[in-house]
């Protein structure tokens, strides 16, 4: 298959997960082409990483997930050892910064563009050794030492500098927010991010299919579900797996649970920020009760380690499901009543309305998904059909309604998040009512050498993970992707038409994760 009658050919990859095309683009300019191409027709750059395929007898090479109306391509462009160069794809895609720098602080593989500023890479290992090569090694003997950042400058009078962060007030992980003011009115603010670097992915090589899936569940903690479910969608497209009817259920379940989960925390917090401490209290109050059930049905608050390839770890009865769905009478009643407070609030909508805008025109151009993209308008969501799109079981039986705002801002935000909790309610009744009978899982027996690309809709947006297997079928490279990647950009446009203040407000409404993209 072609796509806008680019000369690469793409097949679609198997299993149950959300549809994905792979292609190879046989030289540079094949991958600028697709790139473009993508941009014009209004598509979207989700996701890009690297690879060192050296061992194998190759080069290294690049690996980039767009996507279109239709659903998702997967691209790949193999590189020289000698020379890992490929062609600078910020300019059609503002997404692709960040992302083409920790490719090379991690890979060593370079774009050929002008910003060649470390992204996660802050002193922590020397800027010729990179430890996701194959030969990388044990980190070299190196004096762990903070290094200056090249932050963009602007002058003029009366203009000056904020710095926030990276040790912020709380437990959240720590990230530098450098504004610039003039007055309290912020003129530009620019973000530092990636201090608490993990090692994710050079742990995940290697690992064998069990050992990933609880990797990538801990990759960021509020979205164990999302990324736990793209990895497993990864893994069975590549050994051409699919669950049973009731391991999707059960999965579409925990993960709807998961998006009620953050979207109480985070409407208890926007109160709380606009100086409401009773929303931040009852929200909170009924987020520890739905994380409680949680406990008990599933055996884990947050859900961790119940998505497996191949299906779940968990299952429910009768009883369990009619627990499940008597919470959600409750807590919708419940939530209902808040957001008539909240509508009624003058003070809180006084401070949520026209603050952090941000345009449909923005959030596609800097690739947006998930609720901060739908709150500008966008139909944007995995689990709806659209039109050229169907979704993936068991959203397809579903007939999922995406929650959309038109205004941007910090209200509209927050009302995306109240019609996601009364439509998630919904899909959980409607899942317990009609959940298949059978089987929770079923045999992944790896193939060596093969690759997939997983996509789930979470709370914050698509996740995304890439899997390629070793000739041994254990895990060769594994890339998990936030959404946060995309969002990051967005907040700095957010806050440009506000004061300084604001600013709590404004980036808990989009709620990122340090987590997400520190990996």
């Amino acid at each position: 298959m072609r796509f806008h009658a680019e000369p690469i050919e793409f097949e679609r990859q198997p299993g149950s997960g959300a549809p994905v095309w792979r292609g190879r683009a046989a030289d540079a300019e094949d991958w600028l082409r697709f790139a473009i191409s993508v941009h014009r027709h209004e598509g979207r750059l989700c996701a890009l990483w690297g690879s060192d395929e050296r061992a194998h007898g190759a080069g290294f090479r690049v690996h980039a997930v767009f996507a279109l109306a239709e659903g998702w391509q997967y691209l790949t462009l193999d590189l020289p050892a000698d020379n890992p160069v490929y062609p600078d794809l910020s300019g059609i895609f503002a997404a692709a910064n960040r992302m083409q720098r920790a490719t090379f602080d991690l890979v060593g593989i370079r774009h050929d563009g002008e910003d060649q500023r470390p992204w996660l890479r802050h002193g922590g290992w020397p800027a010729d050794w990179f430890p996701l090569r194959h030969d990388a090694g044990d980190p070299p003997p190196w004096e762990n030492q903070p290094t200056d950042y090249d932050f963009v400058r602007v002058g003029g009078e009366g203009a000056h500098e904020i710095p926030v962060g990276p040790i912020h007030a709380g437990i959240i992980e720590p990230g530098h927010f450098r504004f610039t003011v003039v007055g309290e009115r912020v003129l530009r603010l620019e973000q530092r991010l990636g201090y608490q670097h993990k090692g994710i992915e050079c742990r995940l090589a290697g690992a064998d299919f069990a050992v990933g899936a609880k990797l990538v569940g801990r990759v960021s903690g509020d979205s164990t579900c999302a990324f736990a479910w793209a990895y497993a969608d990864a893994i069975e497209a590549a050994c051409a797996v699919t669950p049973p009817p009731r391991a999707l259920a059960i999965r579409a379940l925990l993960l709807e649970r998961e998006r009620i989960a953050n979207h109480l925390g985070d409407l208890g917090a926007l109160g709380n920020d606009a100086a409401l401490a009773f929303g931040l209290s009852q929200f909170f109050r009924l987020k520890e009760d739905w994380v409680r059930l949680n406990a008990e049905v599933f055996g884990h608050r947050f859900l961790m380690d119940t998505i497996v390839p191949g299906g779940v770890a968990v299952d429910v009865d009768a009883a369990k499901i009619a627990a499940l769905v008597a919470q959600c009478d409750e807590i919708g009643r419940a939530v209902k009543e808040l957001q008539r407070i909240y509508d009624a609030h003058s003070g809180l909508q006084d401070r949520f309305l026209t603050t952090g805008p941000i345009d449909t025109a923005l959030a596609q151009e800097l690739s947006l998904s998930g609720m901060a993209a739908r709150a500008t308008g966008m139909l944007l969501d995995a689990r709806c059909h659209r039109h050229g799109y169907e979704p993936p079981p068991p959203w397809n039986k579903l007939a999922v309604r995406p929650a959309t705002a038109e205004t941007g801002d910090v209200a509209a935000r927050a009302a995306v998040r109240f019609a996601e909790i009364y439509e998630s309610l919904r899909l959980i009744r409607l899942l317990g009512a009609d959940l298949p009978d059978g089987e929770t899982r079923c045999t992944v027996s790896p193939v060596p050498g093969a690759a997939g690309v997983g996509i789930v809709e979470g709370w914050r947006g698509e996740v995304i993970v890439g899997v390629q297997l070793g000739p041994d079928g254990r895990i060769a490279r594994c890339h998990p992707h936030d959404p946060s990647w995309q969002a990051w950009p967005a907040l700095e446009h957010a806050v440009l038409r506000d004061i300084v203040p604001d600013f709590p407000l404004i980036n808990k409404s989009f709620n990122l994760s340090y987590s997400g993209q520190d990996i």
